[in-house]
């Protein structure tokens, strides 16, 4: 994530105040301290990635940052740590694999609270989603059947924005 999708988690995160937050796709945790300047006082954020080598970096600056308290991370295959978790999440930001982007979000579906916001990242992928179909590589396929399955679903309401490489929210 860059400065202006930190700067709209950011504020997202403090419009809901969220109590539970989940984030799948941690990298080097900026997303996950833009999300965690919006968390209610007890608030916790979950957050997911799969790359070892990457905890050190995090932790780094989750120290730093006067968070370290209200982040729990998790290192491993976020398919198989999302079922275990057994909490329903205010906020959820899906930031990993994006070719399991379909199978998150049948694993979130059911952990987002009612009245709950999914953030999406990667929606636009480079801009190859707005390619017709035939010219798309399978990632695109993937990311473009994620972002058709969400807007098909007559239970959310979505929008896609065109921060940095797209950003839904639904």
């Amino acid at each position: 994530s860059g400065k202006i999708q930190g700067n709209f988690l950011s504020i997202i995160s403090r419009l809901i105040k969220p109590a539970n937050v989940l984030e799948i796709g941690t990298y080097t945790g900026y997303s996950t301290l833009c999300i965690a300047e919006g968390l209610n006082a007890e608030g916790i954020i979950h957050t997911i990635d799969n790359n070892e080598e990457l905890l050190e970096i995090q932790n780094k600056y989750f120290r730093k940052s006067g968070f370290k308290n209200q982040i729990r991370q998790y290192t491993g295959d976020a398919l198989s740590i999302i079922p275990e978790l057994k909490i329903d999440f205010d906020m959820i930001f899906l930031d990993a694999d994006k070719e399991n982007y379909v199978k998150y979000l049948e694993l979130i579906s059911p952990i987002l609270k009612p009245g709950g916001v999914l953030l999406t990242d990667n929606v636009l992928w480079h801009g190859k989603i707005l390619e017709s179909n035939k010219n798309q590589d399978s990632k695109t396929k993937l990311v473009d059947n994620f972002n058709k399955k969400i807007l098909r679903d007559k239970s959310l309401k979505t929008v896609m924005l065109p921060i940095r490489d797209g950003i839904s929210l639904t």
